[in-house]
C-alpha cells in the first residue's frame, strides 16, 4: 500500500494515524486511514467506521479519539467517489455512483487492509447515514462484526409522498434519456457547508462543530462534494427498497435519530428498529442528522452507549 495524505492539521485526531492508496477489486483507487488504539497495553478490538455521502476519513477525527482511548483501533476510508478516493465523474464535485452494490467492493477493500495490517478483533461497526445502509447490506452479507452502532442510517430518504413519487420519475427516466450524470432538481454542486448558512441547516444544531467542517473543506477543498447524481439518487432508491423487506441481521445494535431529522427517512428507521430483535433505538431531542457532529452532549451520549455496547459483546 502506498502512503496517502493525511489531513491531521484539521482533523484533531489521535497521534499516530496514517492513510494509505489502496486498489478496489474493479481497479477504483480508494484512501483508507487507521487510528490506533492510544493505550497499546489495552486492545478492545477494531471500529470499523463507515462514513456517509459527501464525508472523508478527517471528519472523524473526534470520534477516532474516543474509541482510541478505550483501546479500540479505527479503521475508515473515503468511499469511491468522494474524499480524495477515486471520484468517478470528470465533474468532481458530484456525488456518483451507478449502483450500490460497488460499495461492498469497498467494505471487502477495507477488510483486506484489516487483515493486511493485523487489526486484532473483535470488529464492531460505526456507521453513519449512507454508511448505515452500506453497513446494512455489508451486514446480511456476513460482515464479521460482534454489534453495531448506526447513526441516523439512510434505511430510506426523507420526501414527502408527492416528492418520493417526483424523484422516483426523475431518477428512473432521467438516466434513459441522458441525464443520469446531472444533479437532482434542486441540488447544486457545492458542499452544504460553502454553499448554506448555519441557520436553518439540517446536519447539526452545533455552531462550534459547524465551524469545524467548513474549516476542514476551506482549508481542503479537494474534500468537497456537493449533491447526488440522478444515477446514484436511482441507485439510492433501489437500495433501500430491496434492504426494506429483509429481515434484521442476527447483530445487537444500537441506532441514534435526531427528533428533527430531516435528510434520511426517520420512519423507514422506526420500521426496521421496531422488528431488531435486541436492537434499542434512540430518539435525540432537538438534534439534526449528524448525531456524531452534534452539540457534546448528543455524540458522547451516542459514543458511550456504543462503547458500552461494544464491550458487552466482546
Amino acid at each position: 500500500m502506498q502512503v496517502a495524505p493525511l489531513y491531521e492539521d484539521v482533523a484533531d485526531a489521535p497521534t499516530g494515524g496514517k492513510a494509505w492508496w489502496v486498489t478496489a477489486g474493479d481497479g477504483i483507487r480508494l484512501r483508507v486511514a487507521i487510528w490506533p488504539a492510544t493505550d497499546r497495553g489495552r486492545r478492545a478490538g477494531t471500529v470499523l467506521l463507515f462514513p456517509g455521502r459527501t464525508e472523508y476519513v478527517e471528519k472523524y477525527g473526534r470520534v477516532a479519539q474516543v474509541f482510541t482511548r478505550h483501546g479500540y483501533a479505527v479503521l475508515t476510508l473515503d468511499w469511491r467517489g468522494q474524499g480524495l478516493s477515486d471520484r468517478l465523474l470528470p465533474e468532481r464535485r458530484l456525488g456518483h455512483i451507478r449502483h450500490f452494490a460497488d460499495y461492498q467492493r469497498d467494505v471487502a477493500t477495507l477488510l483486506n487492509v484489516a487483515e493486511s495490517r493485523a487489526l486484532s478483533g473483535p470488529f464492531f461497526l460505526v456507521a453513519h447515514s449512507m454508511g448505515g445502509c452500506i453497513g446494512l447490506r455489508a451486514l446480511h452479507d456476513g460482515l464479521p462484526v460482534a454489534a453495531a452502532a448506526f447513526s441516523a442510517p439512510m434505511w430510506g430518504v426523507h420526501m414527502s409522498a408527492r416528492e418520493w413519487l417526483l424523484a422516483r420519475v426523475i431518477a428512473f427516466f432521467g438516466p434513459m434519456i441522458g441525464l443520469g450524470n446531472r444533479p437532482p432538481p434542486g441540488q447544486t454542486l457545492e458542499s452544504q457547508l460553502v454553499a448554506e448558512p448555519f441557520e436553518g441547516n439540517d446536519l447539526t444544531s452545533d455552531r462550534a462543530t459547524w465551524d469545524f467542517m467548513k474549516a476542514q473543506i476551506d482549508r481542503y477543498p479537494d474534500l468537497a462534494l456537493g449533491g447526488p447524481s440522478l444515477y446514484w439518487l436511482r441507485a439510492a432508491l433501489l437500495e433501500t427498497a430491496r434492504l426494506s423487506p429483509k429481515p434484521p441481521p442476527d447483530v445487537p445494535v444500537l441506532t441514534y435519530l435526531g427528533s428533527n431529522e430531516r435528510v434520511v427517512s426517520p420512519a423507514a428507521i422506526r420500521r426496521r428498529m421496531a422488528c431488531w430483535p435486541g436492537g434499542r433505538l434512540e430518539i435525540v431531542p432537538g438534534a439534526e442528522h449528524e448525531i456524531m457532529m452534534e452539540r457534546a452532549e448528543v455524540r458522547d451520549a451516542f459514543l458511550a452507549e456504543a462503547h458500552a455496547l461494544f464491550v458487552a459483546q466482546s
